[in-house]
């Protein structure tokens, strides 16, 4: 949810507050802050704290397993991601003059971006911008599409998507996609290993010791943090080296947005390259080298991650933030 969406939705909880009483679950920190009298922190099924909201944020129970150290500094963000751009040459995808339909309804009017080899690649838009409907194309999974797409220098605007993950293109869903009746360990050893390279569960456990915990538990039983964990290590294990995420900070505590970031600072350590559809740009700011804004199935803007705080009045703009 954009953030335009979420400012209109706390008000209108604020409104209903004057007449009702509300019981609340929430992740947003700011919803939680300007809505909430009193709040009570879960963890793992207890009760770890209870109080208002100035109150919890003094505590240190509360701070480090649920909010973490606290939000990104956008003065400093140009300089947050880790590593310089990949110098450039020819792109390891490249999308020129895309076009995309639902049945009937014409969705993306001419996307045109490029991603080179070790880049993370941030698409950042409003709801209904056409992002998400970018990475199905891509994977194949829009039956109407248009234009070209190149991937390691291949065109595959004609392939199926399982041609197209046989190539090393994986893609995990803003729903995550867990099958409720198999357990962690059954969900990760489910998709085929398609290329050499493939993470072990071990890798997978160092990156994600939560779901080393949660091995014999059925996948929609985990929290929503952990089900993200479990959509993101599931698609590693393929041996996929380009890797397409969407919204994968959607609905999640501060403290596992965190891990997630570091998890993608650490992959494009090792070499992947990642194509990320957010909302959340302030997550964006701490792993992205370039971003695309999106809007009306349209690439209206880009620029790198070194020029953020130059385009930030545009960023407010565009996102209505």
């Amino acid at each position: 949810m954009g953030h335009e969406d979420i400012d209109k939705i706390a008000a209108l909880i604020k409104r209903i507050s004057a007449k009702y009483t509300i019981l609340m679950v929430e992740h947003n920190l700011s919803v939680v802050a300007n809505l909430s009298d009193i709040i009570t922190v879960l963890t793992r099924g207890h009760v770890l704290a209870e109080g208002n909201y100035a109150e919890l944020t003094k505590d240190e129970r509360v701070r480090k397993p649920i909010w973490g150290p606290g939000m990104v500094d956008l003065k400093t963000a140009g300089a947050a991601t880790t590593g310089s751009v990949p110098a450039s040459g020819a792109p390891v995808l490249s999308v020129k003059n895309l076009e995309a339909w639902y049945g009937e309804s014409h969705i993306l009017h001419g996307i045109n971006f490029d991603v080179n080899a070790g880049e993370v690649v941030t698409l950042l838009g409003r709801n209904g911008a056409g992002k998400t409907t970018t990475l199905k194309s891509v994977m194949g999974i829009i039956g109407k599409r248009t234009g070209a797409i190149r991937f390691d220098g291949q065109d595959i605007i004609r392939a199926s998507s399982d041609k197209i993950a046989r190539m090393g293109i994986a893609f995990c869903p803003e729903e995550r996609g867990i099958f409720a009746s198999l357990d962690v360990r059954e969900n990760l050893l489910l998709p085929p290993v398609v290329r050499a390279g493939g993470l072990s569960l071990d890798q997978i456990f160092e990156l994600f010791p939560n779901l080393k915990e949660r091995l014999n538990s059925q996948g929609t039983k985990l929290s929503g943090g952990e089900q993200q964990m479990l959509a993101i290590g599931r698609i590693l294990r393929t041996g996929a080296r380009f890797l397409m995420l969407d919204e994968p900070t959607e609905g999640l505590a501060p403290v596992i947005i965190q891990q997630i970031g570091h998890t993608i600072a650490r992959l494009k350590k090792e070499g992947f390259t990642i194509l990320l559809v957010e909302q959340n740009f302030r997550f964006a700011a701490t792993v992205a080298d370039r971003y695309y804004i999106v809007e009306h199935g349209k690439i209206i803007d880009g620029f790198a991650n070194a020029e953020l705080q130059a385009n930030m009045d545009k960023l407010h703009t565009y996102l209505g933030v």
